[in-house]
């Protein structure tokens, strides 16, 4: 891949991870954005649960996997190397991405802290 090409998916993956962290932060503020962390679809707080989990694992996982040296090794035998950040943070935003469109909401409080100040 020539260096052109490399910069243009760099500046594509960054300008897609940039854009999730504006998302993310509508998301949890409940800000602007059509679908946040306590509104949409919810089908059952057990429901909610297991898909909430299963998207944390997945963003989690995917995160630390690729951030270890032994995968980054494996990793670049099949992406060039000048693009094995910008994939990384292509992917780890992918995984954000799909957190937020498969989110469910959970009504009951899951916890709850209370200041005796």
């Amino acid at each position: 891949m020539g260096r052109i090409l490399s910069f243009i998916y760099g500046v594509v993956c960054y300008s897609v991870s940039f854009v999730t962290f504006l998302y993310a932060i509508g998301f949890v503020g409940n800000l602007f954005v059509p679908k946040s962390i306590d509104y949409g679809f919810q089908g059952g707080t057990g429901n909610a649960l297991m898909i909430d989990m299963a998207l944390l694992l997945l963003f989690g996982i995917l995160h630390s996997v690729m951030a270890r040296q032994g995968f980054k090794k494996m990793w670049t035998k099949i992406i060039p190397k000048p693009i094995e950040r910008s994939t990384y943070v292509l992917f780890s935003s992918t995984a954000l991405i799909l957190l937020f469109w498969f989110w469910r909401p959970m009504n009951n409080t899951i916890w709850f802290a209370e200041s005796q100040v």
